[in-house]
């Protein structure tokens, strides 16, 4: 498998805070936005971990640190805002980090369906009220979502976790609409099964036999629609949902 390579100074002067970042599918995205050109804040609560993913891209010479952040805290979104406005301008927030398992509805329970939508969906409204202040401030922005496939469809076994990823694409839409006046553009993508330390322990084989590709995605097979959507090669595109899924929904 090959994947194209970053465009080198298309995020030039641009700075980014992406969610969930110490690990699998936010790590991949702070290397790919980093490797074309932007300043990359990282932001989890796996502190040890997302210290050594900083650490290991800056010694490519990357700008990325790391900063601690659970996203269902507004203190903490103001404290890596607030370090973000240190590097003179805040241009895209990529709403990644999520959480996930598998509990049929019958058996979910208040607890673990507050916890999942608090994360997942209530963390990037956090965040979209976060950033929105700061990058209208300077012109306007990019807001990137990461929903799912199955915000769209539905999934046995997993009511809470598509709840919160149709409320995000729900949000993304709202979002995108309020703001295209400041300039700040808002999508949402939603990737079908990747290959991330997330969705180790989800059931033997997941969606790959409804895939018509036959396989999970590689991390590195969705960056490039996170650079794409943060860059002004899409500069007209905002309010939209980009499937990325192997062809999960052609079905």
């Amino acid at each position: 498998m090959s994947t194209p390579a970053p465009v080198a100074g298309r995020l030039d002067g641009r700075v980014a805070i992406i969610t969930g970042g110490a690990r699998g599918q936010g790590a991949a995205h702070a290397e790919r936005l980093a490797r074309e050109g932007a300043v990359v804040l990282c932001g989890d609560i796996r502190d040890d971990l997302g210290e050594q993913t900083a650490a290991r891209l800056r010694k490519d010479d990357l700008d990325v640190t790391y900063h601690h952040l659970d996203v269902t805290d507004p203190l903490d979104w103001e404290e890596i805002v607030s370090a973000a406005n240190t590097r003179g301008r805040l241009d895209v927030l990529v709403n990644n980090a999520g959480i996930i398992h598998v509990t049929p509805l019958l058996e979910e329970t208040v607890d673990a369906w507050n916890e999942i939508l608090a994360v997942n969906a209530t963390g990037a409204l956090l965040g979209m009220q976060a950033v929105i202040p700061a990058m209208r401030s300077t012109g306007g922005g990019s807001i990137i979502n990461v929903a799912s496939i199955f915000g769209v469809n539905g999934a046995d076994g997993y009511i809470a976790y598509t709840a919160s990823k149709a409320a995000v694409i729900a949000m993304t839409k709202t979002a995108a609409l309020e703001h295209a006046g400041d300039n700040i553009r808002v999508n949402v993508i939603c990737p079908g099964g990747v290959s991330t330390p997330m969705n180790e322990d989800e059931p033997e084989g997941g969606v790959v036999p409804l895939t018509p590709l036959h396989r999970r995605a590689h991390v590195d097979e969705i960056v490039g629609a996170i650079a794409y959507l943060a860059s002004d090669d899409s500069s007209f595109v905002t309010g939209t949902q980009l499937i990325i899924d192997g062809g999960y929904l052609a079905r």
